[in-house]
């Protein structure tokens, strides 16, 4: 099977494979500069709308030139693409409805109209609207025009100039894109006008699906205009980083559709199979990867971190529970028995808390029962100064009841470091008692710099503390 796949890939060449490859990463590039502020404005579908909108100037174009020639097409289908994006934002603002339902009504009405022209058209002409959904990238490297760079596909000259046009735009209207893109309001008062932003990019997301929809078809224009920016959203929260991997992206999914177009339904026994689809299927595969494995959005990450977290919150309350063990009675050890009954876990998750504390060497095991070592005692001694200080200022700073202070102060003990327990301490005067009697621990300093910087800090506190005392006394 795998020979079967590699087999076709040797009579690749440059003439025809090379030329598809290039218009493909043409549009997709082209399509993704500008989805990246369609995807942030929540206007995705903007570029399917216009694809399906073009067909009415289509028809238009050649029932007025009686010919199929591109420059009329291309003029008819840009004016239908451009007013598209005129009522869709017309009746957003008139109507006080969502982009969603403006570009609904605009694009199905349009493109009912369209159905009904190409018909008429069609007995006369071969006009096939299953092109226009389609494409036929494959045949573009047939059609080529004269350059001083010698022959070079017309479709990939078109894209050319669109893909730098568009990525002239993005850096020349980089600032005013982001702020109107984020915050229309501020756009206004720094200047310049954001309708006028919007109403620029509306013309241009029109002309590149109409120029790119000629050559490649809807569906991978589509797919281009809102896959990789919405993989490049998962995978950054930084806008410039994010038109930077949607393009790399795009790259990616068009150079890999063509090859596994050609490839993989070899390895199947088939021919190949449509060179538009697969490059958007490509693009979806690039999504689905950054939707579950993204760093900081995935699912499959995510669901990692929320494990890990609850990994280390049942550690801590395995240490506090020793801990407060040790203060209640003599016996300072517990058997799993006992703590997953207190703690209200399972013996799996218990089982991985208490062996992950014994590798730190936090934890020791003697028979059946665990104990604290003197560094998961320095642990739980912090963690149980957290609680009571938080629930003494739940108390004494919120105006909380002690009914109420427990579980708010078991949720917040777990994320509370040196500094704030520090800050917590100063808030509520140094108590060395917790609102319900319990002795507040020592600080147990951690080592390192900061930790030397906060114990110096503790002493110097101490020290105005004792000063103050003295003064009263005196006093």
């Amino acid at each position: 099977m795998i020979r079967d796949m590699i087999e076709p890939l040797n009579t690749l060449t440059w003439e025809l494979d090379g030329w598809i490859i290039v218009a493909g990463v043409l549009c997709a590039v082209a399509c993704a500069l500008l989805g990246n502020f369609l995807v942030l404005r929540r206007m995705s579908l903007l570029g399917d709308a216009v694809t399906h909108a073009v067909l009415p100037g289509l028809a238009v174009a050649f029932f007025i030139s009686d010919s199929r020639s591109s420059v009329p097409m291309f003029l008819g289908a840009v004016i239908v693409g451009v007013l598209t994006a005129l009522f869709t934002e017309w009746i957003r603002r008139a109507g006080s409805v969502d982009e969603g339902a403006s570009m609904g009504v605009v694009f199905t009405s349009l493109f009912a109209l369209g159905l009904i022209l190409v018909v008429q058209a069609a007995d006369h002409v071969d006009l096939d609207p299953g092109c226009v959904l389609y494409g036929a990238i494959e045949l573009t490297p047939l059609d080529r025009l004269d350059t001083v760079f010698g022959a070079i596909p017309r479709a990939v000259v078109v894209l050319a100039v669109v893909m730098l046009v568009n990525l002239a735009f993005l850096l020349l209207f980089y600032k005013e894109l982001k702020v109107s893109s984020f915050d229309p309001g501020l756009s206004t008062t720094m200047g310049f006008s954001s309708t006028l932003i919007h109403y620029v990019l509306m013309v241009l997301v029109a002309v590149t699906a109409v120029a790119s929809f000629e050559s490649v078809g809807n569906i991978l224009v589509v797919a281009m205009f809102v896959v990789p920016p919405a993989a490049a959203f998962l995978l950054t929260d930084r806008l410039g980083r994010m038109i930077a991997i949607s393009t790399l992206l795009a790259i990616v999914s068009a150079v890999s559709g063509h090859l596994c177009a050609i490839a993989v339904p070899a390895g199947f026994g088939y021919r190949s199979t449509s060179t538009a689809g697969m490059m958007a299927v490509s693009a979806g595969v690039l999504l689905a990867a950054a939707a579950l494995f993204g760093p900081r959005h995935g699912i499959l990450v995510r669901l990692v971190r929320r494990r890990l977290l609850a990994l280390r919150i049942l550690c801590d309350d395995v240490c506090a529970y020793l801990f407060r063990l040790g203060e209640r009675q003599t016996v300072d050890a517990a058997g799993a028995g006992e703590l997953a009954a207190n703690l209200l876990t399972g013996k799996l998750p218990l089982h991985l808390a208490t062996t992950f504390l014994r590798i730190k060497g936090q934890v020791s095991r003697d028979g059946d029962s665990f104990r604290l070592t003197e560094s998961g005692r320095s642990r739980a001694q912090q963690l149980v100064r957290s609680h009571r200080l938080w629930e003494q200022y739940l108390v004494e700073r919120a105006g909380l009841d002690q009914e109420r202070i427990h579980d708010k102060a078991e949720r917040l003990e777990h994320f509370t470091d040196l500094e704030l327990r520090s800050r917590l301490d100063d808030e509520t005067d140094r108590p060395t008692l917790d609102p319900h009697g319990a002795e507040i621990p020592d600080e147990q300093v951690e080592t390192g710099e900061r930790g030397e910087e906060l114990a110096e800090t503790e002493s110097q506190k101490r020290d105005d503390r004792a000063a103050d005392d003295r003064m009263r006394s005196n006093e």
